[in-house]
Parts: C-alpha cells; sequence; structure tokens
C-alpha cells in the first residue's frame, strides 16, 4: 500500500471528509485530494503532522515495504535488521498504550494495522537472514 493509499484509508476510517482533514492540517483541499490520488506528496513537516495526527509512524505512511535486494551481502541484511530495532520498541510502547484499557477501539485497530506492517516488513528481513544464511 503506498502512501496515497495509507492517507485515504485512515481518513476514511476516522470518518474526515477532504475538507475536514484539510482544515485539521491547515491545507487545502484540494492538496489533500492531491495526495490521495498519489499525484503530488505532502511536504515533510506534512507528513509528520499527519503522522501525529493519525498517531501512526512516518515510516509506516511512506514506506511500501522493505525492498531486500539478492545481492545484498548477510552484514547487510543484518544492518537492515538492527535498524529495526527502533521500529520494534516503537511497537513495544504503542502494544503497551492500546492494550492499557483491555479494549481495542477503531482508532487503535488503525494503529495494530500499522504494527503488522512493520512487523511483516521485519519479517522478510529475518527471512532474508535465514536464507543468506542457510543457502549460502
Amino acid at each position: 500500500m503506498n502512501f496515497a493509499e495509507k492517507l485515504l484509508k485512515l481518513r476514511t476510517q476516522c470518518g474526515y471528509s477532504q475538507e475536514a482533514l484539510a482544515e485539521k492540517l491547515n491545507v487545502s483541499r484540494q492538496a489533500v485530494s492531491k495526495w490521495e490520488l498519489g499525484t503530488t506528496l505532502p511536504e515533510t513537516d506534512k507528513v509528520i503532522t499527519i503522522s501525529e495526527f493519525f498517531n501512526v509512524s512516518t515510516d509506516y505512511l511512506l514506506k511500501d515495504k522493505f525492498q531486500l535486494s539478492n545481492n545484498d551481502s548477510l552484514d547487510r541484511v543484518v544492518l537492515k535488521f538492527l535498524g529495526s530495532a527502533q521500529d520494534m520498541d516503537n511497537i513495544s510502547k504503542e502494544l503497551v498504550e492500546i492494550m492499557k484499557d483491555g479494549i481495542i477501539d477503531d482508532e487503535e485497530k488503525i494503529k495494530m494495522e500499522s504494527i503488522i506492517d512493520t512487523l511483516d516488513a521485519i519479517s522478510k528481513i529475518i527471512d532474508e537472514i535465514k536464507h543468506k544464511i542457510y543457502v549460502h
């Protein structure tokens, strides 16, 4: 899923019109429309504002998925995995926050989708490490 699809999904799941979201982000409705159509991307500061507004990571918004190359050495793939340590730390904190009240509401389900996407990407890195260890 790309940025445009994720923004549309977040906006509609939270029940905002393009106009209402534009007001919250201090941009025009046309800007939101262009972002959702994928014709433009928001400036960096707006990406941060969007991530804070929907309580998702900028990684979730911007990364389609981790791209692993068969040409990467084992060392390089392990470094990619280590780079995921920050994501894993954030996931732990987010899960604790989500489970505080023992109930997962609609907003928390959106956060869980972001967590699942991140874990899927990390899982792909782990699979690549396994492949490099056992095949080479």
